[in-house]
């Protein structure tokens, strides 16, 4: 995480302005081991974000969605399939669980995932479109599911 901290303020508005796809590239949706970074715009072209997709190496469902905002600032992120994540405050949640930004933490602390937003964790392909949802990607980018969502 960047040395200069966002502000609550600044970070939710972040997460909640529209965003959408930079051009019409296709994207293919990474293997094992594999990663994406996709750059979004604001709609109106004054911010850039970066839609993060991470695959795991053996485990076929562990992974991570993440949206980042100046390049280093993660506004939120989705694990899933991997070990429990302890907060500073001493908490544990399973995974699936998300990490949304906390001023003078960043990401540090996790929440249980929304089951209002998340309808089937088990399903990769069906969580990205929630997390980007979530995310207020309102024109995605054109990701190409393979074998691996």
């Amino acid at each position: 995480m960047s040395s200069v901290s966002l502000t609550q303020a600044e970070a939710d508005a972040l997460l909640k302005i529209a965003k959408t796809k930079v051009d019409g590239q296709a994207w293919q949706y990474p293997g094992l081991s594999g990663a994406l970074s996709i750059p979004l715009l604001s709609t109106d072209k004054r911010e850039s974000f970066l839609l993060d997709i991470s695959r795991a190496r053996i485990v076929l469902q562990r992974g991570k969605y993440q949206m980042r905002a100046r390049n280093t600032h993660i506004l939120a992120r989705l694990d899933f399939g991997g070990p429990p994540h302890r907060n500073p405050d001493g908490m544990e949640f399973p995974c699936p669980h998300l990490h949304v930004y906390r001023e003078g933490y960043g990401d540090k602390f996790a929440v249980p995932i929304p089951t209002n937003i998340f309808i089937n964790p088990s399903d990769l392909w069906q969580t990205l479109q929630d997390f980007m949802r979530f995310c207020n990607i309102t024109d995605p980018p054109n990701i190409k599911r393979g074998l691996w969502a």
